[in-house]
């Protein structure tokens, strides 16, 4: 195995290290923090697994005669044994397939359900930023766009008290402000680059639950009153069938007895070991993209080497 191979199999290798990474940040970090750091992490861990599946795929492209000839290469491309490149070459190809063909699907399926929605939201008279649906099905989420819209079905409205009804919409209207639904949308993207990001996606819906979660305790001043609130609303959506798109965020998705836990203890931190965390974190993106890095840069080298523009 040569060098620039062993480097793009890093970041193949440590995306499956952040998951634990995650649920440990979730613990330690405030709710807002632990949204962007998982966030950040995922988008260059994603962005540099893609690079590294894209180099392998080249590489064994190139040992085949008719793309060395669509290279210009006139010498043999130095990689490893053929052993060791093709299969890899070929694992690569599958793996870039399977993670292109499962993202448009469930793009095409987000997108089905977002207009949908916001067609149903659109046809409603809005108080403010409030839109009332008739159904018999409670749910209520934060649908984005413009402008954003807090959609509440009526019987949601019925399933909760007047006060209980003003810290669902406030959570709700935390998720707008916040624009959680672009950190789910990357969570989203990131699952379908490597299946080891695909629990963290769960992570960053959690922490952008917390965060409008400890917004709406804010907001309404009482963390019981925001804790009942959202426990009485999971109750009466357990059994009920939401159309929504994934990345509309709603104060009923999620473990919502660990929120309600969240919200009715202490809020603790643990300065030091949060500084661990998010440093761990940072190693695992920092070695996973600078490891992308050099190995592409590696395979370009040889590349230049093979069409006789670099010395051998």
């Amino acid at each position: 195995m040569t060098a620039t191979t062993a480097l793009l199999l890093i970041p193949l290798l440590v995306p499956f290290a952040v998951p634990a990474l995650a649920r440990r940040c979730l613990a330690r970090l405030a709710p807002v923090t632990a949204l962007w750091a998982l966030t950040l992490a995922v988008v260059v861990l994603a962005g540099a697994s893609v690079a590294a599946l894209g180099a392998l795929l080249l590489t064994g492209l190139l040992k085949l005669p008719v793309f060395a000839g669509l290279g210009d290469l006139i010498h043999p491309l130095r990689t490893a044994s053929d052993l060791v490149v093709l299969p890899a070459a070929a694992a690569a190809t599958g793996a870039l397939t399977v993670g292109a063909w499962t993202l448009g699907r469930s793009a095409l399926r987000q997108l089905r359900a977002f207009r949908i929605a916001r067609t149903q939201a659109d046809r409603r008279p809005a108080a403010g930023d409030l839109c009332v649906i008739e159904s018999p099905h409670p749910d209520a989420y934060a649908l984005p766009g413009r402008p954003h819209r807090i959609v509440v079905t009526t019987a949601m409205l019925r399933s909760l008290g007047p006060d209980e009804r003003e810290a669902l919409f406030a959570h709700e209207r935390a998720h707008n402000a916040g624009g959680h639904h672009r950190f789910l949308l990357v969570a989203e993207l990131a699952a379908h680059c490597h299946p080891g990001l695909r629990p963290v996606r769960a992570s960053i819906a959690l922490a952008a639950e917390r965060a409008a979660d400890e917004a709406a305790a804010v907001a309404v001043g009482d963390r019981r009153l925001t804790a009942r609130a959202i426990a009485r609303a999971a109750l009466a959506t357990r059994a009920s069938h939401s159309t929504r798109p994934d990345f509309a965020p709603a104060a009923t998705t999620g473990p919502v007895p660990q929120r309600v836990a969240a919200l009715l203890a202490a809020p603790s931190r643990h300065p030091r070991a949060a500084s661990w965390i998010a440093l761990l974190l940072a190693v695992c993106a920092t070695l996973s993209a600078g490891a992308s890095a050099a190995g592409v840069l590696a395979f370009h080298h040889e590349v230049e080497v093979a069409q006789g523009e670099e010395p051998r």
